[in-house]
């Protein structure tokens, strides 16, 4: 008899949560158009639901031309009254404003730095995924240190919806910590993928 998969906590209400769990969160990402999506989709979430965010991913990679971030920064005032009309996306002038203006500090930064955003945003973890061992989902905290320096710095080149909690939300979303439980089957499994075992 097959073994019960055990997940995180917070991954068992929807088969959508299951899919995200098990395929994506915590694992390291650094394709330079993931990193621009996630950045984008966590501060979407600000007030919100992730389920919310997730239900409307597909949406938004449509409404932002895949997540390309040259597209977004080059949207004119009549392109962001089309997606403030849009029902496939979250309709809220300040985070669609927000978006255009963190793909241009995104691809200021992209531009600018030795490895582009990706070397750029795993600096704050050194370019390796901290491994952290939580028993529960309680122990996990809304943000770090870590996040609070990352939050300052991404503020001061430009970006908006960059709080340290959004940014600890990033972090986990684009493998830059596993905050997996250490009873969940992934939490193993995304340390395999940092070259770390037990």
């Amino acid at each position: 008899m097959d073994r019960p998969v055990i997940r995180c906590d917070w991954a068992r209400s929807s088969q959508q949560y299951i899919d995200y769990h098990d395929h994506e969160w915590g694992v390291p990402a650094h394709d330079e158009r993931k990193l621009f999506e996630m950045l984008v989709l966590e501060g979407m979430q600000a007030g919100l639901s992730w389920s919310t965010i997730l239900g409307k991913r597909e949406g938004y990679r449509r409404a932002f031309a895949g997540f390309d971030a040259e597209v977004v920064a080059n949207l004119d005032e009549t392109a962001v009254e089309r997606l403030l009309v849009n029902p496939e996306i979250v309709r809220n002038r300040q985070k669609i404003l927000a978006t255009r203006q963190n793909a241009r500090a995104f691809l200021a930064i992209a531009g600018s730095e030795p490895g582009g955003f990706d070397a750029f945003i795993w600096s704050f973890v050194d370019g390796r995924p901290l491994q952290n061992a939580w028993d529960s989902l309680a122990e996990i905290p809304a943000e770090t240190a870590v996040s609070a320096v990352m939050s300052k710095e991404l503020k001061r080149r430009g970006f908006a919806f960059v709080g340290p909690t959004t940014c600890y939300a990033y972090m986990q979303a684009v493998g830059m910590v596993n905050d997996h439980v250490t009873s969940c089957f992934r939490w193993e499994e995304v340390r395999s993928l940092a070259g770390i075992g037990r």
